[in-house]
C-alpha cells in the first residue's frame, strides 16, 4: 500500500479509503491510486485486513442441494444483492447431511465470514446459535425462524400446497399421491401438511404419502415406475410432489417409459417452478416461490442485523406462493 500511495503521490491512507471506501475519494484521485496498483499488480492481503478488522467481507452460504434450481436461483440473487453491499458470497452445499453443514459453518467461522445464510437440514439449530451468539449474524434461508434468535425468510409451504391440492380437487381428482421427502426438512413436513388440510375440506378426497430418499429427478422415477405398475384401481389419479425435480422424474416414468397420459389418467403438480417446469414434455403445473426476492431479501436482512444494534429484535419474512397451471393439470 506504500508503494501504491507513493506511485499515486496520495497518503497511505487514501490507497485504504479507495479500497474500502472510494465514494470518500474525488473520482480523478480513485483513477490515480487505481491506475497504480494496476501497474504494480497490487493485490490486497484479505487475511491481514480480516485480522484487522475482526471479519470478511465473504457471507457464507449452505444451501441444501445446489443442484437444485431453486437454490442455484437463491444462490445467484444472494450474489448480486452482496454485490450491491461490496460483498462476496462463499456458497457451500450440505446435501441433506448435517455433517456437512456443519463442517461448512465450521469453515466459515473460522474465516470469520461478514455472517451467514443457511437451509438447516434438520431442526438441531444449536452450532448456528453459537456461531450467532459470538456476534456474527445469522438468516435462515427457506425457513421460518420464529421463536429463534435469527432472522428469516421463508415461503409458506403450507398454504403454497393447499393451493396445488385444492387445484387438483378442483378438476375433479380424488385419489391424491404426496410425493417427497426425506421428512426431516421442515419444507416436507409443511408441504404434506397443506396438502392434507386441502384434501380434508374436500369430501370423497383422499390422501397418500409416498416418501421419497431424496428430492431428485431420479427419486421421482421411481416412485413413477412403481405407479406405473399398479392396477389402475389402486392408483391416484393425481400427484401432487414436494417439489419440480421429483414432479420431472414422475413424469417421465409416466409418460415415457409408460403408456400413461398426462393429465388424462394422473394430474400432476410439482412446486417450485424452475425453468424445466415449462419446458418439460408436458409443461408441468407448480408452485412458485418468489427466488430472486428470497436471496435478496436474506442479505438485506443479514446486513441490517450486522449494522443494528444488539437488541434488535429478529425480522421474519414469509412471502406467499402462487400457483401457476400449465398442461399437467388439464
Amino acid at each position: 500500500m506504500r508503494e501504491v500511495a507513493a506511485a499515486a503521490s496520495v497518503s497511505v491512507g487514501t490507497v485504504s479509503n479507495v479500497l474500502n471506501a472510494p465514494d470518500k475519494v474525488a473520482p480523478a484521485t480513485v483513477a490515480r491510486v487505481q491506475a497504480a496498483i494496476d501497474y504494480l499488480g497490487f493485490v490486497r492481503n484479505d487475511a491481514a485486513r480480516q485480522l484487522k478488522a475482526g471479519r470478511s467481507r465473504s457471507i457464507g452460504l449452505v444451501v441444501l442441494d445446489i443442484g437444485n434450481p431453486f437454490f442455484t436461483d437463491i444462490a445467484r440473487a444472494a450474489e448480486r444483492r452482496a454485490g450491491e453491499h461490496n460483498l462476496t458470497v462463499l456458497l457451500g452445499t450440505s446435501d441433506d447431511d448435517d455433517g456437512r453443514e456443519r463442517a461448512y459453518i465450521d469453515a466459515f467461522d473460522e474465516q470469520r465470514v461478514y455472517g451467514l445464510l443457511v437451509s438447516p437440514v434438520g431442526e438441531d439449530l444449536r452450532r448456528v446459535t453459537a456461531l450467532h451468539e459470538r456476534g456474527t449474524p445469522v438468516v435462515l434461508v427457506d425457513r421460518d425462524g420464529s421463536g429463534t434468535p435469527f432472522d428469516s425468510v421463508a415461503v409458506d409451504d403450507v398454504a403454497g400446497a393447499a393451493l396445488a391440492v385444492a387445484h387438483l380437487c378442483a378438476t375433479g381428482r380424488r385419489r391424491i399421491a404426496f410425493v417427497g421427502g426425506p421428512a426431516t426438512l421442515r419444507q416436507i413436513r409443511d408441504r404434506r401438511l397443506g396438502a392434507a388440510k386441502a384434501v380434508a375440506e374436500t369430501p370423497g378426497a383422499q390422501l397418500e404419502s409416498i416418501d421419497t430418499p431424496a428430492l431428485s429427478v431420479l427419486a421421482g422415477r421411481a416412485v413413477g415406475e412403481q405407479l406405473r405398475e399398479r392396477p389402475a384401481a389402486r392408483r391416484p389419479d393425481a400427484v401432487f410432489c414436494a417439489n419440480d425435480l421429483v414432479a420431472i422424474g414422475v413424469l417421465q416414468a409416466l409418460t415415457l417409459m409408460g403408456d400413461l397420459r398426462v393429465p388424462d389418467d394422473i394430474a400432476l403438480v410439482g412446486y417450485d417452478d424452475i425453468d424445466f417446469a415449462a419446458s418439460a414434455v408436458v409443461p408441468l403445473s407448480s408452485v412458485r416461490q418468489p427466488t430472486a426476492e428470497i436471496g435478496a431479501t436474506a442479505v438485506d436482512l443479514l446486513v441490517a442485523a450486522s449494522e443494528g444494534s444488539t437488541s434488535r429484535e429478529p425480522k421474519h419474512v414469509v412471502f406467499q406462493p402462487e400457483l401457476v397451471i400449465r398442461a399437467s393439470t388439464g
